[in-house]
């Protein structure tokens, strides 16, 4: 038996303890790809507005900052306005897009459910048109690429493209009365469709494109004409928004605002057209700012969906601009100072909150996509 005993081969049994010098390593992937996650997870199409407000920013810069004969006193000390400052913007502008669009990129490759519920939300597909826009508005404050030049033209192309795709599928179902019925989908953000349209046109028809300027003007006149009258009738859809999403009532004073300035472009002056629009945005802009009840509640914590302020202000403030050139009035020349202020400090304010939340700007539950 001792014998057998030792014959039989010997298992020896080793179990490795954890190797505690391996966990502090692990640890911070751990946290980076949860973070990661979290991010693409929360990242939706409406963080897209920071990229709209701090583009057309630059655009309102370049524009205060070009001279121009015959100006007035307060013009010209608008473009004393140092270049180091509207280079600031335009670096700042480029580099939050370039994150932005990235960011937007790997969600559609590592959340595409969620992206695709986006474009089948009522609010959320209107906010697939900011990027494009954004990349326009870009193009046509910068200073280093003409638009008589193949790179402009090919980046207008680039950008316009995608916007008429969304313009067939949305008005298409408008059109058809398909599952997306405009008086039930239809809410304030739905102008953003109609938004791409004129910053298209205007970029066309700066490159000489007046052909593509005008099919892509009265594409989006004609869009907007039925969209403002449903959106005035206060149908069901027009309620249908958030109460946190109030703030983008304000793209009622972005779209005869952007529209006067597309026009401007094509007409080659601030004509009796462009006017009317101006003057159509100023008054909604009065009707918003005398109703505060309207955004009290949406203003008790900060969310992304404040971004929507700046934008429409600032368009307008652009608005103004090409009015002045046409007046050259004190009073015309107060009044773009004005709204350029507010325009400008509503930005920086912005700027300054969101750089003190950004810790918990993508923790916070967006209602954008679930109302």
């Amino acid at each position: 038996m001792d014998d057998q005993n030792q014959s039989q081969p010997q298992i020896e049994i080793t179990i490795d303890a954890p190797n505690d010098t391996e966990q502090p390593h692990r640890e911070p992937l751990i946290i980076i790809r949860r973070s990661s996650s979290l991010i693409l997870t929360k990242f939706h199409g409406g963080h897209f507005r920071i990229s709209l407000s701090l583009c057309s920013q630059a655009l309102l810069w370049k524009t205060l900052g070009d001279p121009i004969d015959d100006a007035h006193a307060f013009q010209r000390v608008l473009s004393m306005l140092p270049s180091n400052a509207f280079l600031f913007l335009w670096s700042l502008a480029f580099f939050t897009l370039i994150s932005q669009s990235l960011l937007y990129i790997l969600r559609c490759f590592f959340r595409f459910e969620m992206v695709k519920n986006e474009f089948f939300h009522h609010v959320g597909v209107n906010y697939l048109f900011a990027p494009w826009i954004s990349w326009l508005l870009l193009l046509q404050s910068s200073r280093l690429i003409a638009p008589t030049t193949i790179y402009y033209q090919v980046f207008w192309c680039a950008s316009v493209l995608p916007i008429v795709v969304l313009d067939v599928k949305i008005y298409g179902q408008w059109f058809t009365k398909g599952p997306w019925l405009l008086s039930t989908m239809a809410n304030p953000a739905s102008q953003l469709s109609v938004i791409g349209n004129f910053v298209g046109a205007r970029a066309a028809a700066q490159m000489g494109w007046r052909e593509c300027a005008l099919f892509l003007f009265s594409l989006g006149m004609t869009h907007y004409l039925v969209l403002f009258v449903t959106l005035y009738q206060r149908l069901s859809g027009s309620s249908s928004l958030p109460v946190m999403l109030r703030p983008v009532f304000f793209l009622f004073i972005a779209t005869p605002s952007i529209a006067s300035l597309a026009w401007e472009s094509i007409a080659g002056n601030f004509d009796v057209s462009s006017k009317m629009l101006f003057f159509l945005a100023l008054f909604l802009f009065m009707s918003l700012v005398c109703r505060p009840a309207l955004f009290k509640r949406s203003m008790r914590k900060f969310n992304v969906a404040w971004w929507a302020y700046p934008f429409p202000l600032t368009v307008l403030a652009l608005a103004a601009t090409k009015y002045v050139q046409e007046v050259r009035g004190a009073k015309a020349h107060a009044l773009m100072l004005l709204l350029s202020a507010v325009s400008v400090l509503a930005s920086l304010a912005l700027i300054i909150i969101t750089a003190l939340t950004s810790n918990n700007i993508f923790s916070q539950n967006s209602q954008e996509h679930s109302a």
